[in-house]
């Protein structure tokens, strides 16, 4: 391929990938409740001329949490800075981050459970008077430097909300937590996304993309591109119900959106603990996977459709996971 071509290409893609994620709380398709609450707080700030309270934002991965950020930031009219707990390994890091700040500015800290704690503990001053202390020199030459912070915005979003410290949840003042998403949410996002990528598709494709969604916005625009590659390879581009269904069975993807990492993860429990209860550090050992992975990525989707239980000793796999997998079930006494 021509390297102009090839780079009008990325160029192209750079652009859609950019314009899937919707600009402001009337393009957002979902969390109905989280919207409007936003909406109230957001228009208050902005009455008062004051900075937003600052929010936290919690659930499974792939519901919006940071496009939700995005767009916080954009109905108020400010600039925004993206970090993750991660990437923040010493206290100066945040200070530098912090300092940079405008007044009104919004930090949006993804994965915020994972924050250092001697990091987390800058936060606190940051997030309630605005100053931030530095320790400057060593030993006995060191000492404290207040500075005085702009007022902003923090945003914190995580998938452990049981993993933060009391101390940092106390501290935010907006606290929503992201649901799943309805079929027929997943059904209208996937029409917006192939209106963006120019894609005729039938409804009935759209929908059967959505039920196989796992309640999950990014997952529905990860299958969509899937099987836009099957249609512009296999018919001219066009996504049908015949090509949606022949592309998501390829994918391994079956008709409520269990993917092989799913059955791997249930056939664990059932054929190698006979149905549980097993701890989730055996269950990550017998299949390979990492056990944070499993209860982060595979775990919430199996709790939500009842497909396992946690119990105080271990998951077990219920009735509807022995008939969906179609396997024998003996009952036993727990």
């Amino acid at each position: 391929m021509d390297e102009n071509v090839y780079a009008d290409k990325l160029l192209k893609e750079d652009i859609e990938n950019h314009s899937l994620r919707p600009q402001y709380l009337k393009e957002y398709i979902g969390q109905t409740k989280v919207k409007e609450m936003m909406d109230i707080f957001i228009k208050a700030a902005k009455g008062r001329n004051e900075a937003l309270d600052h929010v936290l934002l919690y659930g499974p991965p792939g519901l919006g949490k940071t496009t939700l950020a995005n767009i916080i930031a954009n109905e108020i009219g400010v600039n925004i800075k993206v970090t993750s707990g991660p990437s923040i390994e010493r206290s100066g890091d945040l200070a530098v981050i912090l300092t940079s700040l405008e007044p009104g500015d919004i930090l949006f800290i993804d994965e915020i459970h994972r924050l250092p704690r001697i990091v987390e503990e800058i936060l606190y001053p940051a997030m309630e008077d605005f100053v931030i202390d530095i320790i400057v020199g060593r030993d006995s030459t060191s000492k404290s430097i207040r500075v005085d912070l702009p007022p902003f915005t923090l945003i914190g979003a995580t998938t452990r909300f049981g993993d933060l410290s009391a101390p940092l949840r106390d501290r935010f003042g907006v606290v929503h937590k992201l649901e799943y998403y309805s079929t027929e949410e997943l059904t209208e996002i996937c029409k917006r996304t192939a209106s963006i990528f120019e894609t005729e598709t039938i409804e009935d494709a759209t929908i059967e993309i959505a039920r196989r969604s796992r309640g999950t916005p990014r997952i529905t625009n990860r299958l969509f591109r899937r099987v836009r590659d099957f249609a512009d390879v296999l018919n001219d581009g066009k996504i049908s119900q015949e090509m949606c269904e022949l592309a998501l069975t390829k994918l391994h993807i079956d008709e409520i959106g269990l993917d092989s990492k799913d059955y791997d993860y249930l056939k664990g429990i059932i054929d190698n603990f006979d149905g549980g209860p097993v701890g989730l550090e055996s269950i990550a050992a017998s299949i390979g996977e990492e056990a944070t992975t499993i209860e982060d990525v595979y775990e919430p989707y199996l709790l939500k459709i009842g497909f396992i239980k946690r119990t105080s000793r271990g998951r077990v796999a219920t009735d509807k996971a022995y008939r969906h997998l179609k396997k024998a079930h003996n009952t036993r006494l727990f």
